[in-house]
């Protein structure tokens, strides 16, 4: 079965919690919070390979002019063959026409969202009022 790539929100928990933790994202510490903020988000997108959850994004959006991209993350068995490029366009259509389209991305994540056409705003600086130092 070739990748698929659809906007869904028919996630099984344990299956996000897997791929969090694949990922070494703290997040997956607060599998609760995790589930109920994916579920609650403007846009989900999934990419499947053989029915397996390999890759999501998600947005947080006002639905009219400003869209945030909070996660997206691939499973490290399938990073570099371009899950992670599909799942962006996928949200950068459903998006497309918004004055604003937002991320926040450190360390190998800046190279990667750079070649998928973000770019560091003006003098914009990212401030945070977090609690880890992780995702």
């Amino acid at each position: 079965m070739p990748l698929e790539i659809r906007f869904d929100d028919q996630l099984r928990d344990d299956e996000v919690i897997e791929l969090y933790r694949a990922n070494a994202w703290s997040s997956a510490d607060k599998p609760r919070q995790l589930i109920a903020a994916l579920r609650n988000s403007h846009s989900l997108v999934t990419a499947r390979l053989d029915d397996r959850l390999v890759g999501l994004g998600n947005a947080i959006s006002d639905g009219h002019l400003v869209v945030y991209y909070p996660h997206l993350l691939v499973h490290p068995d399938c990073q570099g063959q371009g899950i992670g490029r599909r799942l962006v366009e996928a949200m950068l259509s459903r998006y497309a026409g918004f004055h604003q389209q937002m991320l926040t991305a450190d360390g190998d994540a800046v190279g990667f969202y750079r070649s998928v056409g973000f770019e560091r705003a003006g003098k914009t600086e990212p401030m945070w009022i977090y609690a880890g130092t992780d995702h």
